[in-house]
């Protein structure tokens, strides 16, 4: 089904256009794409070329006094029960109206009881204030049987299942004719809202398409016609790959902060190749996908020794049946923790002023995730050193 156009962006101030390149393994001006930043950023706006936008860097902010809220860290021993009679993920466990969940013994997927997108009959508008109906659907994934699991506890087959299972879904959702967008994301942890501590995602597959995706969109195909061919993602990769701030890579996928992150701890994970959708992985690519989100994961946890919150995005094509073929497939997670009790709050200039700051220093949090391990999680090595006291 085809989106209703979207309005006109109000214009904004672009920096100069990047000199025509052709599309191609490295960055034809490796010097260029390796020189580094300033050291911590301070009074600085940098350009995000995905989403359109300038961000201002506050680096000497970060370590202002503080005594505002705080949050309790989370018990860094504290683990779920591996089942739990009252969550409705849970095998065997009843559900709304109802249904009861089959004794699931992988990753399990279902149509949420609560969709967002249903097709139902809009309200009355006009040419100003319009409405239109929001046709699709809604699923659930849960990543294993097991309530007390987090992504950092799968096994590597497990990690790949969930990477098939979300491909699979992609393609089948992006079919139907009543949607033009299929948004996968994880909401982990109480502070950013998570229902439901089981381990589990969500599809949201409707004829709206996100807004980040349609700058997402519109980025690429700038990027692609001034440079000749260019694929925006690709660019990002090969900077990043040519800086301080990769915090892991394998054959396919590379995990970075970006030099334009929003968040103190955002990481992208990014395709070695020219890619616009979990549609185009192979079984290999969808293995590596799995095993850097499970290392994303782990270096986020063993930061400070604790279940680090976060929302994790797939950020991939629309399924209108546009073209999309530069499009930036690419993972974001947007951990919400400036600090381990210390929340970054979207306040005025975020929320008043719709533009975002950072107060730290994406080379610095890339350092500090680096520095520790991205494979052995913190409860394993605490479980480990406790048997052999």
């Amino acid at each position: 089904m085809n989106a209703s156009p979207a309005p006109a962006a109000p214009p904004v101030s672009e920096p100069p256009s990047p000199a025509p390149r052709s599309p191609a393994p490295e960055p034809a001006d490796k010097t260029a794409a390796a020189v580094a930043p300033p050291a911590s950023p301070l009074w600085e706006q940098r350009w995000h070329p995905l989403r359109e936008e300038w961000v201002l860097y506050t680096a000497h902010r970060g370590g202002r006094p503080w005594i505002g809220d705080t949050h309790k860290p989370a018990d860094a021993d504290a683990r779920p029960p591996s089942y739990d009679p009252t969550c409705a993920l849970c095998p065997g466990n009843l559900r709304l109206e109802g249904r009861r969940n089959p004794d699931y013994t992988g990753v399990y997927c279902f149509t949420n009881d609560l969709p967002c997108f249903g097709g139902g009959v809009p309200s009355a508008g006009d040419a100003f204030y319009q409405t239109r109906q929001a046709t699709g659907t809604a699923e659930v994934v849960c990543y294993s049987p097991d309530h007390g699991k987090t992504f950092v506890d799968l096994r590597d087959d497990e990690c790949a299942a969930v990477v098939a299972l979300w491909a699979e879904r992609y393609r089948e959702l992006g079919a139907r004719a009543d949607v033009d967008h299929v948004l996968i994301f994880e909401n982990k942890g109480a502070l950013v809202g998570t229902s439901n501590p089981h381990p589990h995602c969500q599809i949201y597959a409707g004829n709206m398409i996100y807004g980040h995706t349609v700058r997402e969109v519109e980025s690429s195909r700038r990027f692609y016609a001034k440079t000749g061919g260019g694929f925006i993602g690709q660019e990002i990769l090969w900077r990043e790959l040519a800086g301080p701030r990769v915090i892991g890579q394998n054959a396919h996928f590379v995990a970075c902060v970006p030099w334009f992150a929003r968040y103190a701890y955002e990481v992208f994970i990014l395709p070695r190749r020219q890619l616009a959708s979990l549609a185009e992985l192979s079984a290999d690519e969808q293995r590596a996908l799995g095993l850097m989100i499970r290392e994303v994961t782990t270096r986020y946890d063993n930061l400070w020794q604790m279940p680090m919150p976060y929302v994790m995005a797939i950020h991939q094509a629309p399924t209108d049946g546009g073209d999309y073929a530069a499009y930036p497939f690419h993972i974001e997670f947007h951990p919400p923790l400036r600090k381990p009790d210390t929340l970054k709050y979207l306040a005025g200039p975020e929320v008043g002023g719709g533009s975002m700051t950072n107060e730290s220093d994406p080379d610095a949090k890339a350092a500090e995730l680096r520095a520790v391990s991205g494979t052995r999680h913190y409860r394993l090595a605490r479980e480990t050193a406790s048997a052999s006291a």
